[in-house]
């Protein structure tokens, strides 16, 4: 007896693991795009444009040479740009998954969820000696004013980059110079619970050099009061230290949410 094809792929479709790719497709409809991906019919984009509306939207989509293709690229001004009009003494233009997202774009207990992405700091890239966070775990209900991962740049004697782990413990570092003008590619798993099990690890793509790398098999990665956890991406950087910044762009492309082992 032969089994329609349509029934084929709904049954593959009920046991494969779900995974949402966002990936630029040239100029134009950017927030658009990362709308319908991340947060189809609300807004997953968090920008300074109800202070710096002049310049125009702070996320665009433009061509990469190393790549060969189109990338995001996110702007930040150390003036006027700040969080929304809503805090001063910081600015924001970041992505994220939230409420309103579909389901399978939030961490819940007892899933495993792996994030994939690619980032290129530019050369010269100026970190804030307070924070200047490039990529962040929140968490949604409950206690969930704190990251429970961040990766952050940071200004120091040698600047670094940072896996922060619940906004205190520091548990990986790399020379941040390692990261400016070259393409990495960044692999996050997480198996969501109080004692749940974390990796990261960063790679040059241009010849897959290991920058960074850490992996915990007994770490909490949900507090008992959350509900799900989410991700974030892009520039969220303190102004308090004025002097230590510059405007800068950073680029990011295929961003991956995938559950499952």
């Amino acid at each position: 007896m032969k089994i329609p094809i349509a029934l084929i792929i709904s049954f593959i479709s009920c046991f494969s693991f779900s995974q949402v790719v966002l990936k630029s497709d040239g100029p134009g409809n950017t927030y658009e795009l990362i709308n319908s991906i991340l947060a189809p019919g609300y807004e997953a984009v968090e920008n300074p444009e109800c202070i710096h509306g002049t310049f125009g939207r702070h996320i665009a989509e433009v061509w990469d040479e190393d790549l060969k293709s189109n990338v995001f690229e996110f702007y930040s001004h150390v003036k006027p740009d700040n969080d929304r009009c809503e805090k001063l003494d910081r600015q924001r233009v970041e992505i994220k998954t939230y409420e309103s997202s579909p389901s399978n774009l939030k961490g819940t207990l007892g899933e495993t969820v792996t994030y994939k992405w690619k980032f290129r700091l530019p050369k010269g890239f100026q970190p804030s000696s307070s924070f200047t966070h490039l990529h962040q775990i929140k968490a949604v209900g409950g206690s969930q004013e704190l990251p429970i991962f961040t990766l952050t740049a940071r200004k120091a004697k040698v600047n670094q980059l940072i896996v922060i782990h619940n906004n205190e413990n520091t548990v990986a570092s790399a020379d941040l110079s390692e990261f400016e003008g070259t393409w990495v590619e960044i692999t996050e798993k997480i198996k969501i619970g109080s004692n749940g099990a974390y990796s990261i690890s960063i790679k040059k793509i241009k010849n897959g050099q290991e920058l960074l790398a850490f992996k915990s098999d007994n770490i909490m990665t949900i507090r008992p009061d959350n509900d799900f956890i989410r991700p974030k991406w892009g520039i969220y950087r303190s102004l308090k230290k004025q002097k230590d910044l510059r405007d800068e762009a950073v680029r990011f492309n295929d961003f991956s949410i995938k559950e499952g082992e």
